[in-house]
Formats: C-alpha cells, structure tokens, sequence
C-alpha cells in the first residue's frame, strides 16, 4: 500500500518533494486483534515514479508468539544487502515478501530466485507475487532451507490465483549463511569417475569458449556436448567448473551449455555479481545460449562448484513447466569453494545456479 507521511520543506528542502509529503511504497503487518504492528517503507526502489526512496534504511521487524521474528522486505529488495541481509545478519529467520516480480529467464524466474535467497540465507521467504501474465508476473511460494511450497502459472493456466498452506520449522534465532552450515566438500573419490574433476582446481577448459547475452550480461560460455565430463569456462579470474553426465538427452533436439559472469550488472538496476549457470540453449545454434527458455526435455547428473569471492551465493535448480528442485547437496569448503550436487531431475533441465552477490562491490 502507499504511505503519506509528512516531510520537513522548511529544515530538509533539497530531499522533500515540493508539496511537502513523501509517498513510500509500504508493507504493513497486523497482529491477530487487528492492530497495526508493523510498517516497512521500501527502500530499493524499481522504476517506481508515484514513490519517493526513505530518508534512512528501515529494518522493520514484529515478534509472534509461534514462531519469533519476522522481517519486512518488498520486491527489489531481495536483490541488495540492506535490507534483506542487514535483516539476516540481526537474526531474523522468517521474511515477509510481497512483490510484483516481472520473471527474467534464466536466471532471476520468481519461484527460482526468491527459493535461492532462501537456501542462500538459510531463512525461510513467504513470497507472495502479483499474477499479472501480460508483465511477466506469476510464481509465489513458502520457502524453508529445506522445503519448497509454490505456485508458478505457466501458458494456457486459468487466469486465477491459488492459496498455498505448508507447515514450516520455526528457524533459530541465530541467523547464520547457509555457507556456514553446510557439511564440508567430500573427497575427490566420493564422487569422480573421470581423469579430471570439477571439483578440483582445474585449468581453463580447451572446449572453445564464446560470449553470449545472458540478463543482459556478457557470459562466458563453453558448449556441453559429450555424454558425460567435466568442463570449465573462467570470466577473468572466476571459473566455474561442471562435472555431469546426461540420463536423458537428444542432442538433435537440445543444446546446453555453462557459462560465467563476473561483474557489475547495469540493465534495470546495478549490482555486482559473481555466476556460474548450466542453461539450455534456445535454439541447436551457440549464439542462442542464453536466452529465455520454459520448457525442456534433457536431464543430467551434476556437480556445479566455483570459488567465490563472496559468502552470499544463491544456488537454485529449475526444471520445465517451471518447477523447482531441492539440491542433493551444498557444500561449502575453505577459501569461498561451493558446490552444489544433484542427480535424478524430476523434469528437463532449465537452469542450474550459483548466483553469487558481490554486495561490497555495488557501488564501485
């Protein structure tokens, strides 16, 4: 909902609008006798003319009696440190996420991004989206560090809404990255087959790289084209490493391929990134890598790892008909080293992500 609240002309002239009221994107919360308890003003603004950005950061929390904490977050938000993480790192564990979220494939789909946030952050998101087909909004969900509740409509779906109901842990009151957490990366042996793997430190790839548009950054890319292996693609100084193996691929009908990004992303907002992604190709032809994909019929068995020079990664694995899969395993190792392994996709592979957020870079 909009807030009016009345800002100081006559002491603050240069940051008030001229009629002397600042109107703030909000999200309000009530507690169950009806009375107002919370009330949070979004502070990353997207494009949003008929909104003014707070003066000073809010991070708004309420207490419940069944499960501790809550946070406030709205939309674009869940993309930059404050509030999002400022939230975390104070201990909260369950965010309150309204949003009119507009899917970007193939990286940034609702229910894919926002179900990272919360493995990323080992907090719980109850994220609630417009449905508005024409803008490229659809997809909400209840997301835990160990769960996913969603809803995400795709072409010829009714146009209606759905209610999601999932029982959920209540999270400690120690917030903690999910990096943190995680068990330490197993040895070589435990999951190689191949004379080189991707966990290991490897060199560049020989496979041919080339730059793609992915999100309207440049990717690095390499084309996965064996049955199984282990590949590399490096963006400068950041590799990303695939060991995989097909269970179900028809290279006549499919093209896949990895790619890496580090750097400053500018289109529709700025913010730094560090990405290692697994994508199905729109077309059979390179130059389609990259681009926006719904559906897809191939699956494989992975390992995604890259060493970032970050503790927030969101890592996230979207499968066709815009569905999402819980990881088998994240693991985390010394130096910024995470892994994310999984095997027996339940459909066609979209996307697999290692989203990592530079948040100290942002404004360099």
């Amino acid at each position: 909902m909009p807030d009016l609240q009345p800002c100081p002309l006559k002491t603050a002239p240069s940051t008030c609008p001229p009629d002397g009221h600042w109107q703030f994107n909000t999200n309000v919360a009530f507690n169950s006798d009806g009375l107002l308890v919370a009330r949070y003003h979004k502070y990353n603004l997207f494009f949003e003319e008929s909104f003014d950005t707070p003066p000073k950061l809010e991070l708004i929390t309420f207490d419940t009696p069944f499960a501790g904490k809550f946070g406030l977050i709205i939309c674009f938000d869940i993309l930059f440190h404050d509030p999002t993480v400022a939230l975390v790192k104070m201990g909260v564990r369950q965010l309150i996420f309204p949003t009119a979220w507009m899917n970007e494939l193939p990286l940034l789909d609702s229910i894919q991004f926002h179900r990272a946030l919360s493995l990323g952050a080992n907090v719980t998101v109850l994220s609630s989206n417009l449905r508005k087909d024409q803008l490229r909004m659809t997809g909400s969900g209840i997301y835990t560090p160990f769960s996913a509740t969603f809803h995400h409509a795709v072409k010829g779906d009714p146009e209606e809404g759905r209610l999601l109901v999932a029982t959920v842990p209540v999270l400690g009151p120690v917030g903690m990255n999910v990096n943190e957490s995680m068990s330490p990366v197993p040895a070589e042996s435990d999951y190689c087959h191949t004379d080189r793997c991707a966990d290991s430190p490897s060199p560049a790839s020989s496979d041919p790289t080339f730059i793609g548009t992915m999100m309207h950054d440049p990717f690095k890319f390499v084309l996965i084209k064996e049955a199984e292996g282990n590949l590399t693609v490096c963006d400068g100084k950041f590799c990303c490493h695939l060991q995989y193996k097909w269970t179900a691929h028809d290279e006549r009908k499919e093209l896949y391929a990895l790619g890496a990004f580090a750097g400053t992303h500018t289109v529709d907002g700025r913010y730094a990134l560090q990405v290692c992604a697994v994508v199905r190709c729109a077309g059979l032809e390179a130059s389609s890598c990259g681009q926006k994909v719904e559906e897809a019929e191939s699956k494989m068995d992975f390992l995604l790892e890259a060493t970032f020079q970050t503790d927030y990664v969101y890592p996230s694995v979207l499968v066709s008909r815009m569905a999402l899969e819980q990881p088998d395993k994240l693991e985390k190792a010394t130096g910024g080293r995470l892994a994310m392994k999984h095997s027996n996709l339940s459909g066609g592979l979209i996307t697999a992500c290692l989203y990592g957020r530079m948040y100290q870079l942002d404004n360099e």
